[in-house]
């Protein structure tokens, strides 16, 4: 937002410097990114002066040029070269001397100097209004009044004045500073309680609204009261829609508005002072003179201001005229054919409160991020819009002429009360860290235009003003308090202190480091997804439950409104993202949290999720860069997260097409869940728009932590004798899992049998029969204590072979 010094002088009597301001308002909780000096004509017109041409003569080589004396009042006269057809004896002109620098019209800098012309000597240049900065006529000179003195500095006879103009980073929950004047009421309550100040706000003047009899006047209907609950409006007829003054093109201009005429200009006038988004319509163009606050049907074809042609949502609010064609998006932007025009006569001006998230959604469903979409969005105050109107229409009178229609049309069918909060004196002192007096805390509260009553004798009723939309809770109230106050007086102790403090085993937090570190170590990248997440992602999606989603009241962001349920959707949003930006070989993982809403409250849980989707390997002449990354690879990556903090021991149950899994395994140790696993469901994918396959796992970390340390660690010489490999070729049913045939390997030789390993499978119908894959297995034995031989080998492996028979019918290939 764009803070205005020179506008900010109207409503306050302050001679304090930029920076101090600046200082003050970053206190308040408005901070200064930064302050510009603005110049109303670039360059302020430094060595332009008044001149008066003394003699005009035809050049001698040059038909259209003209050789003048002019005189500066500076002694001699110069002698100028001009090649403006108006130049004539005895004008007042503006003289740009020797040395004077001009802008071009985009930004450039030339300088004037001595030189000449087709031969004659040229010592200045007389200027032209464009030459100036002053304005687009280029047809001639720019001739002055005949009285006016010879010599005067132009940037006298234009009055240029410097601006200092404040970019202020303004939060999303400050809605009651999206004004100059809001600016200043929060700099006066700073100001009345820390410096002293006891004037009070200059406010517009409104004592010259007056109203006449005229003949066109509109009637207002408001189908949907939620989306608009208060809309007024007025008409202003015989208006002449002209070039604004100088005065109004310069504060717009300071803020970043670009002038357009003097009634468009006059609206966002208001809505740079007050807050308050007005819009002027061509009363001529509205049918039925009615004007209907209505949604219309999906799909329905609008001509934007820009031009352009939007299809409309059902859910866009839309001003439409009698006869029910729309003329704006209400509280974003107006129409092609309704707007104000120079061939403008009558003018009907809309003053309204729009619900918040209403005009948000149709913000940034259209893309048309306006000034106004901005303000209202923010959350605007419903009971200015009156006065609002009063200011714009009284402006336009003055500016634009014609009469104020005495039918202002208000439609307010419940009124916005102001938010009543109980505040109690000894929580404000206990969360601010200081002791501030009932009476600094009542000053600071009046200072902001909060009414306030007793209610005993520990806390107080405030009454906060509608413009303060965020302020709904004593913490609110709280943080106003402070803001005003100063962070800077509340105390810093010069004393440090320190208690023993000890965690418990396993450390949470070096646990998140270790398995960070691996993680990253392994060719993963940690992404940190935002904790909240649009509820429209999980339509359609059976593995969560609408009736436990934890909605919040977001204002500076209505889409985002529940913390995420899950940490799939967010880790989803993430990795399409990516894949748009063709990063499309990803291995992700987040420490994060889930939320929940519990029959007794709200659950937190914190998640490690992992993701990876694309190709095995990098593209690259030494390794198969065609193979995608599948479930055997999330499955290597979580249980090797697993080893790595020490758990060795668990179990496993497949996951078959159950919610978010096409397939997969869920890790356990008895009834604790550690982790699932497995490729995610297509259609679950492809709601998140990623097309390609994603392998998830999420580790329960609250109980990885409660079974890390519960598998002893063994340590053992190595040993000093070889170790003897045999291999199996096992013909075997599809049923049949390789985790059965370690078990009952394990089970057969306990003491010898090191490792036992899955190398190869293989399937052929014909040669195997129906149903039947082969599993090539080798087995490691090997002995502390001496040289195994084959006979020993060969006794194990035919022990291990029948057991395999009797319990899975595997038969051995020979």
């Amino acid at each position: 937002m764009k803070l205005s010094l020179n506008w900010l002088k109207r409503y306050l009597k302050i001679t304090y410097t930029p920076e101090k301001i600046a200082e003050m308002l970053t206190i308040i909780g408005l901070e200064v990114e930064g302050i510009d000096k603005v110049e109303s004509i670039k360059g302020g017109l430094k060595g332009v002066v008044v001149g008066e041409v003394v003699t005009c003569d035809k050049h001698p080589d040059a038909d259209r040029l003209s050789v003048t004396t002019v005189n500066i009042g500076s002694g001699d006269h110069l002698q100028i070269v001009c090649g403006a057809p108006n130049v004539a004896a005895g004008q007042k002109v503006m003289v740009a001397t020797i040395g004077t620098e001009l802008y071009a019209k985009d930004g450039t800098p030339w300088a004037i100097k001595k030189g000449k012309i087709r031969g004659v000597e040229s010592q200045g240049m007389i200027c032209a209004e464009d030459e100036l900065g002053i304005g687009e006529d280029h047809s001639g000179i720019t001739i002055l009044p005949s009285d006016t003195n010879i010599g005067l500095d132009a940037a006298t006879f234009y009055q240029i004045e410097d601006d200092y103009v404040f970019e202020v980073g303004l939060t999303p929950n400050r809605s009651d500073a999206t004004s100059q004047l809001g600016v200043a009421r929060d700099l006066l309550a700073y100001l009345r309680v820390n410096e002293g100040y006891t004037d009070d706000i200059i406010e517009p003047d409104l004592s010259h609204f007056i109203t006449e009899r005229v003949a066109l006047n509109l009637d207002i209907e408001i189908e949907d009261k939620i989306a608009c609950p208060r809309y007024t409006g007025i008409t202003i007829n015989n208006v002449n829609v002209q070039e604004s003054p100088d005065w109004l093109k310069k504060l717009l201009k300071a803020v970043g508005v670009k002038p357009i005429n003097n009634v468009v200009d006059i609206t966002n006038y208001v809505l740079n002072e007050y807050g308050q988004p007005l819009h002027g319509f061509d009363a001529d163009k509205i049918s039925g003179k009615k004007v209907i606050i209505k949604k219309l049907p999906q799909d329905t074809e609008f001509v934007t201001l820009d031009g352009v042609t939007r299809k409309l949502h059902q859910d866009d609010l839309m001003i439409c005229d009698g006869e029910g064609q729309p003329l704006t998006i209400a509280g974003v932007y107006g129409g092609l054919n309704s707007g104000i025009t120079e061939q403008t006569q009558n003018v009907f001006l809309e003053s309204a409160h729009f619900q918040a998230k209403a005009i948000r959604k149709t913000s940034t469903r259209h893309n048309l991020r306006t000034d106004a979409a901005k303000v209202f969005e923010k959350g605007s105050d419903p009971n200015i819009t009156e006065i609002a109107l009063k200011r714009a229409a009284t402006l336009i009178r003055d500016l634009a002429g014609g009469s104020i229609s005495d039918k202002l049309v208000d439609v307010y069918p419940t009124k916005i009360p102001s938010v009543e909060v109980r505040l109690y004196y000894a929580h404000i002192n206990q969360l601010i860290g200081t002791q501030i007096s009932e009476e600094d805390v009542h000053a600071i509260l009046q200072a902001m235009d909060m009414e306030i009553e007793p209610f005993d004798d520990d806390s107080i009723l405030v009454k906060v003003p509608t413009n303060k939309t965020d302020v709904i809770r004593d913490v609110d109230l709280i943080e106003e308090i402070i803001r005003i106050y100063g962070l800077n007086r509340v105390p810093v102790s010069n004393q440090i202190r320190s208690t023993i403090s000890y965690t418990e085993r396993p450390d949470k937090h070096k646990t998140k480091e270790l398995i960070s570190d691996f993680l990253a170590s392994s060719g993963f990248n940690e992404m940190m997804g935002l904790s909240l997440v649009e509820s429209r992602f999980y339509k359609g999606l059976d593995f969560v439950d609408e009736a436990n989603f934890v909605y919040i009241n977001n204002t500076s962001n209505i889409h985002l409104d529940i913390m995420r349920p899950d940490m799939l959707v967010s880790g989803l949003i993430s990795v399409s993202y990516n894949l748009n930006r063709q990063q499309n070989n990803l291995q992700l993982f987040e420490l994060g949290k889930s939320y929940n809403k519990i029959s007794s409250g709200y659950e937190e849980k914190e998640m490690l999720s992992i993701f990876m989707t694309g190709k095995k390997n990098e593209e690259s002449w030494l390794s198969d860069s065609k193979s995608e990354k599948s479930f055997y690879d999330i499955k290597k990556a979580v249980i090797s997260v697993l080893n790595r903090v020490g758990i060795q021991q668990f179990q496993t149950e497949e996951i078959h097409g159950q919610g978010r899994w096409a397939y997969g395994i869920r890790i356990h140790r008895g009834p604790i869940i550690i982790a699932e696993l497995g490729e995610v469901q297509k259609q679950v994918a492809k709601s998140m728009g990623v097309k390609t396959n994603v392998n998830y796992g999420e580790i329960h970390f609250t109980s990885l932590l409660k079974c890390m340390g519960k598998d002893k660690v063994q340590v053992a010489e190595i040993s000093k004798y070889p170790a003897v490999r045999r291999d199996l070729a096992l013909v075997i049913d599809k049923k049949v899992k390789f985790a059965e045939i370690e078990q009952i390997a394990k089970q057969s030789e306990k003491k010898i049998l090191k490792q036992i390993s899955l190398f190869d499978v293989y399937e052929n119908k014909q040669q195997l029969g129906e149903d039947k894959k082969s599993y090539a297995v080798s087995f490691v034995f090997e002995d502390s204590s001496k040289t195994l031989n084959d006979s020993e080998i060969d006794h194990i492996m035919h022990k291990i072979s029948t057991q395999l028979l009797e319990k899975l019918g595997a038969n051995i290939r020979k």
